[in-house]
């Protein structure tokens, strides 16, 4: 058997890397960027030494900082406007996921015709984007390494996604300083966005031993440090172990794409308007039940990796230990509320499960999965943990 890993990315990391983002740009021979954010991040002062660092490197830059929390087509367009009014020869993304999701998409179309919807799917992308420069400020979605752009348009209630090897940035600057800003509530949806796209790169149908090992170390990385980002969210180690795993993780599911959760999360996330790691943390130990038999020997891995004894226990019983693990996680961290909480509604679900089952990402979940299993997962998932 055969294997491919392709990683086009450069990937500059450490405390205080984003104080080089204008040194490292100029090696791109890069000199007059388009700045992208969202008012969040303006309004934390994070951009302080980043833009420092430019002046002093002498490259010149614009801000725009329309950024939406789920970035729109109708973002891009404002954003790619500013562009080529500015002239600017790269985008430097700075944020999150919807961030780092929109900078990927300005790039696009500051070199391409017509629309960004234009190029929906993989491979799309005619003519090579502007250089894409990502450097997030959570710990979640690791869009810094990936290939997709995932956009709406809310005029139609569409959320699709643009994507290509063309479309992954050229240089992430991975600052775990530029997190610590990250009040408790969004360190832990983050943090668990992170461990679904560990656990489900590892469990997928399409895992290969490269991604394998990424994404098992990014949970060790999460297991053992997300409760002290939430707690104590000042803690730089805890910020580097997390931080790590998201990027971990991303360079995992890059590759083998995720499964029942994902798939579920982007339906729900769009109709009942969830944050995208909430649902995914909501969601998480019963997409998990339901995939024990499929794969136990990984959820047993699992179990370990949470500090689970299973000695003595039987296979299926050592893979259960994985689902308590999760479950103790999401209470210490405090997203125990499920589905209701969101206003879910059981005979909304039939609607959601026909869209997630289309999902490239439950053909690649462990166990093979219908519309009517979509249902019950959710249908588990509605009252959240008990406390």
């Amino acid at each position: 058997m055969t294997y491919t890993y392709k990683l086009p990315t450069e990937l500059f990391f450490g405390s205080g890397a984003a104080l080089r983002t204008g040194e490292k740009i100029k090696e791109l021979g890069l000199d007059k960027i388009l700045l992208v954010t969202d008012k969040g991040v303006l309004d934390a002062g994070i951009l302080g030494g980043l833009e420092k660092s430019l002046k002093e490197s002498g490259v010149s830059y614009a801000v725009f900082s329309e950024v939406e929390p789920e970035p729109t087509i109708q973002g891009v367009e404002a954003g790619t406007k500013m562009l080529g009014e500015f002239g600017a020869r790269g985008v430097v993304g700075v944020g999150g996921g919807s961030v780092m999701d929109s900078a990927k998409a300005i790039a696009v179309m500051g070199t391409n015709s017509g629309k960004i919807f234009d190029y929906v799917g993989f491979g799309k992308v005619p003519v090579q984007p502007l250089p894409i420069i990502a450097v997030p400020t959570t710990a979640g979605t690791g869009s810094e390494a990936t290939f997709w752009s995932v956009l709406a348009d809310k005029t139609q209630g569409l959320k699709l996604s643009v994507g290509g090897w063309n479309v992954m940035p050229v240089l992430a600057i991975v600052d775990s300083q530029l997190t610590e800003t990250l009040p408790p509530g969004i360190t832990a949806a983050t943090g668990m966005d992170a461990l679904v796209h560990a656990m489900e790169s590892y469990t997928s149908t399409n895992c290969q031993p490269i991604a394998e090992g990424m994404a098992f170390h990014a949970m060790k990385l999460i297991a053992r440090s997300l409760r002290q980002a939430v707690r104590h969210w000042k803690d730089i180690n805890a910020r580097e172990d997390m931080i790590m795993g998201s990027l971990l993780a991303a360079l995992a599911f890059n590759i083998t794409r995720l499964g029942n959760a994902h798939a579920l999360a982007i339906p729900l996330g769009i109709k009942y308007h969830i944050p995208h790691g909430t649902v995914n943390a909501i969601l998480l130990p019963w997409v998990m039940e339901f995939n024990l038999s499929a794969a136990p020997e990984k959820y047993i891995e699992i179990a370990k990796i949470f500090g689970e004894d299973v000695q003595g226990l039987t296979q299926m019983e050592g893979a259960k230990k994985s689902v308590k693990a999760v479950k103790d996680l999401l209470r210490d961290i405090g997203i125990t509320e499920g589905l209701k909480k969101w206003k879910v509604d059981e005979a909304g679900l039939p609607e959601i499960a026909a869209k997630a089952v289309k999902s490239d990402n439950v053909k690649s979940n462990p166990r093979k999965t219908n519309e009517a299993d979509l249902i019950q997962i959710c249908i588990n998932a509605m009252d959240g943990v008990k406390e």
